[in-house]
């Protein structure tokens, strides 16, 4: 099980979107916050700075990606010293767009975009990631997939609807992918990261993965990633940040809400899916988690 994939599966909800944007030096853009979303911008042409709400301006060269996982609000500008001038930029409408901004001779040319998340789906992957994640344009597969996009975006063809939500998704991807592997690198003592390079505790996590209606104990856990009972607790919760069965039973309660918005089927086949031998045992738990039960909750969600 490709546990990240999994998650992200049942994190996004909606239809990706993005545009290509233009702009003639001098400017400064705003983007709104966007609430329940992660943003992304990628310099296709010229360098710019980020002004962030609070911290220091990141300077931004040719090819850099930045996402912002958490969809707060920043500005784009070609110094650090300049304002907006005009409102937050929230016209990124459904894909394909074309320029937002038109101009004869642009100096940046950045490719912007959202993925909406379910906040009611939450995981702590998305959680260790910081406000700001700013990845170098050398990295070659993100590069491979940003021209990709931005070929599509500047000339719809026959199936640019199909290929560009599938690029937004690899993107997505290839984004969270390289943040885990940054983040290994520069603090491997705990956090997502870590646990999904620690073959004990990936070990025990793709398990939750693959059948999370298995009736899973701590000991089988241990058992399953090859370390006794303990050891593999305390190890699973320094990484993860919670005990072994509390992440089963967050997956879990992660999973019925995703079957209760998409879908229509009974609240005991539920149940059943998600490891529970009741409805009422599901309902309790259910409740615990999103303050409502299930019913009454998928037909507000």
């Amino acid at each position: 099980m490709d546990v990240l994939s999994d998650v992200v599966a049942i994190l996004r909800t909606g239809r990706p979107r993005s545009a290509r944007v233009a702009f003639a030096a001098p400017w400064a853009q705003e983007f709104a916050p966007v609430p329940g979303a992660a943003g992304f911008q990628v310099i296709l042409r010229g360098s710019c700075w980020l002004v962030p709400p609070a911290g220091p301006p990141v300077p931004l060269a040719e090819g850099d990606v930045l996402f912002r996982p958490h969809g707060r609000g920043h500005v784009l500008a070609d110094h650090p010293d300049s304002r907006p001038l005009g409102p937050a930029c929230d016209a990124l409408g459904p894909y394909p767009a074309r320029s937002v901004v038109d101009v004869a001779e642009p100096a940046v040319v950045t490719l912007c975009g959202a993925y909406e998340l379910d906040p009611a789906r939450t995981h702590p992957l998305l959680h260790d990631l910081p406000e700001v994640v700013h990845l170098p344009g050398e990295r070659s597969e993100l590069r491979a997939c940003v021209d990709l996009l931005a070929a599509e975006l500047d000339r719809p063809r026959l199936g640019t609807d199909a290929i560009v939500p599938a690029l937004l998704d690899t993107l997505l991807l290839l984004i969270l992918r390289a943040c885990l592997d940054t983040a290994v690198a520069d603090t491997p003592a705990r956090g997502w990261s870590a646990a999904l390079s620690d073959p004990v505790v990936a070990t025990a996590i793709q398990a939750v993965h693959r059948s999370p209606q298995t009736q899973w104990t701590v000991a089988g856990l241990a058992a399953e990633a090859g370390l006794s009972r303990a050891p593999f607790a305390a190890r699973f919760a320094r990484l993860v940040g919670q005990p072994p069965l509390r992440y089963l039973t967050c997956w879990r309660m992660t999973l019925a809400a995703g079957l209760l918005r998409d879908g229509d089927a009974p609240l005991a086949e539920i149940a059943a899916t998600v490891g529970y031998g009741s409805e009422f045992a599901f309902a309790a738990a259910f409740k615990r988690q999103f303050g409502a039960a299930p019913g009454r909750w998928r037909r507000t969600a």
